[in-house]
């Protein structure tokens, strides 16, 4: 059973609410309970959501208060001259990509309906009501805790479970068959997305920041461990040991051993290079399962190869 946890979200909900309608009521709104209302739905994960949704209410809202306006003072104030009113709104919200706003309008649209005749002050109020909501929301929404540290710490671990499979790669190419649960491979998987969800969630709280280093140094990694995942079966369908695949298994065994957020793919793609050119003057295989394994471990190298052309078009981290 997980320990009950009060989030920071929660925590600025509940004072937005209470602020929101506090400011209402002094204001002297009528309806102002409302306001809480519309605090509690413009309160969002990042703060560009926070302002997406905020402007799509106030839309709604607006354009609910226009339509309200035509059709009741026009029509009448009946449940069928809402019910008529709202197949055209709504459409009409879509179309203006207000549709976040939509519950949040038909509040407004009832306040409306309720007074059985809509005068200017009735709309300045209800103006006011949305301006009060959204207003708290927004200051609300300007504090966002870091998550600079949470990131640091997905890197660390997934560079760690990098490091652990290489090791599991090395110790097959020099002893063969071992016990490796591979539960490394689940593991990375699932902090990978996180650390991207979290990464991306980063840059919608900077309005002026389009992209996120983190972010993309988790997108490498996660091309870098489909690439991984190819060189798993590869490796396990060795049949025999070789001198080249203990020269790999020592390529590799460095190659884990330099696992970080930096860029160093350049000085491993010169060791490659020239482990492949030594490799061309080797013997050629005299059994059939030699020719295998080393056509098997050729391809492993260029599977290699990518992995570090990959990193190579990462700049790193600070």
């Amino acid at each position: 059973m997980k320990p009950f946890r009060i989030g920071y979200r929660t925590i600025k909900t509940a004072l937005g609410t209470a602020a929101a309608i506090s400011l209402a009521q002094l204001f002297g709104l009528q309806n102002f309970p409302s306001a809480g209302i519309i605090a509690i739905l413009c309160i969002q994960v990042t703060k560009k959501k926070s302002l997406q949704s905020s402007w799509a209410r106030f839309l709604a809202c607006s354009i609910a208060i226009l339509f309200s306006f035509v059709f009741f003072e026009l029509f009448g104030y009946s449940p069928i001259v809402i019910g008529f009113m709202l197949l055209l709104f709504i459409p009409v919200a879509v179309m203006a990509k207000a549709k976040e706003g939509i519950v949040t309008s038909s509040v407004i649209i009832l306040h409306l309906y309720a007074s059985n005749h809509i005068t200017l002050s009735l709309i300045l109020n209800e103006l006011a009501l949305i301006a009060t909501g959204i207003g708290v929301a927004l200051i609300m929404n300007l504090y966002m805790p870091s998550v600079d540290r949470r990131l640091e710490t997905y890197q660390k671990k997934i560079e760690a479970n990098f490091a652990s499979i290489f090791r599991q790669m090395e110790l097959y190419l020099l002893e063969g068959d071992n016990q490796w649960d591979g539960k490394e491979i689940t593991e990375t998987a699932s902090i990978i997305h996180e650390a991207k969800t979290l990464a991306f969630r980063d840059v919608e709280n900077h309005f002026l920041r389009n992209e996120n280093l983190y972010y993309h140094y988790f997108r490498m990694r996660e091309k870098q461990f489909e690439l991984i995942e190819r060189l798993l079966p590869l490796i396990s369908n060795l049949s025999v040991t070789v001198e080249q695949g203990e020269m790999i298994a020592d390529f590799i065994k460095d190659l884990r051993e330099h696992i970080h957020p930096g860029n160093t793919a350049h000085m491993f793609l010169r060791k490659l290079h020239e482990m492949k050119a030594s490799f061309q003057e080797m013997e050629l295989p005299k059994t059939r399962d030699e020719f295998e394994t080393r056509a098997c471990l050729l391809h492993l190298v260029r599977e290699l190869e990518q992995y570090l052309v990959m990193k190579s078009y990462f700049k790193g981290l600070k």
